[in-house]
């Protein structure tokens, strides 16, 4: 298990370290996009994969003890239980992300053309970063 990690962690960095020294080399935009998608793309398939192995090889692990039911019950939901957490703060933190790079920007625009429209704007932007506490709340009530 703990090779499986180590060949994981290994591809992605020589995945990362692929990318950049293709960027270094070209500085084509549209061929630096492309390559960063593809680059992007592999790493979280690598992990994903890495992660679902983990997740069965516990599970297999699991089954050898005396209470062989509630030993898989018990591990499958925890780590269950961390991944969904860990998904509900990173989905919700790139939404945030996302949103706030929409809103800030549109907010920078209207506010370099009419100052006294600074409250109003402040207020889209922080909605957009309650998206992020949400989330963190979510993974609060699902971790023990």
């Amino acid at each position: 298990m703990k090779d499986l990690l180590i060949g994981a962690l290994v591809l992605v960095v020589v995945l990362s370290s692929a990318g950049v020294v293709y960027w270094k080399k070209s500085q084509n935009p549209k061929n630096i996009k492309t390559v960063m998608a593809v680059n992007m793309a592999l790493i979280f398939g690598i992990l994903m994969t890495a992660t679902i192995v983990m997740l069965a090889g516990g599970r297999a692990l699991a089954a050898e003890v005396d209470t062989a039911a509630e030993a898989v019950a018990a591990g499958s939901n925890d780590g269950l239980r961390y991944l969904a957490a860990a998904l509900s703060t990173g989905l919700a933190t790139i939404g945030t992300g996302i949103a706030v790079a929409a809103s800030a920007s549109a907010a920078l625009g209207a506010i370099s053309e009419d100052s006294s429209l600074l409250g109003k704007t402040i207020i889209f932007v922080g909605l957009a970063e309650g998206i992020a506490i949400y989330g963190l709340i979510v993974s609060i009530l699902i971790l023990p």
